[in-house]
């Protein structure tokens, strides 16, 4: 049967491996110190927020390829200009794709970050 921790840490009742471990780290204060900022999660939400979506992943992969404009992308995945620009506005604000104007063209590629997701 699986114990349940009580709110204090000096109250916990804990396996003695979480202990030990915890004691390395300075207790739950030291393990919390290691946790990056409200910032940074926020971002990485966003992150995997934007991949979580099977078109997302496809556009990734066909930037993966190479920079590519919004009427080759809407061609290839056959979906409505609305619901592409949907999907391109998630990926920007996450940072993980951009585009650049070029004449009459957008044209979209990955950035540094977008390019460390591509499957």
């Amino acid at each position: 049967m699986e114990k349940k921790c009580s709110c204090s840490e000096e109250t916990m009742s804990l396996p003695d491996e979480i202990v030990m471990s915890l004691r390395k780290y300075g207790g739950i204060a030291g393990l919390l110190k290691r946790l990056p900022d409200d910032e940074t999660l926020a971002s990485s939400g966003e992150i995997h927020k934007a991949l979580s979506d099977p078109i997302r992943l496809k556009i990734m992969s066909m930037l993966g390829i190479q920079p590519l404009c919004v009427c080759v992308l809407k061609a290839g995945l056959g979906i409505a200009d609305s619901r592409l620009s949907y999907h391109l506005s998630v990926m920007k604000r996450a940072g993980l794709i951009e585009g650049e104007q070029q004449g009459n063209w957008i044209i979209y590629s990955l950035t540094e970050e977008g390019g460390k997701w591509v499957l």
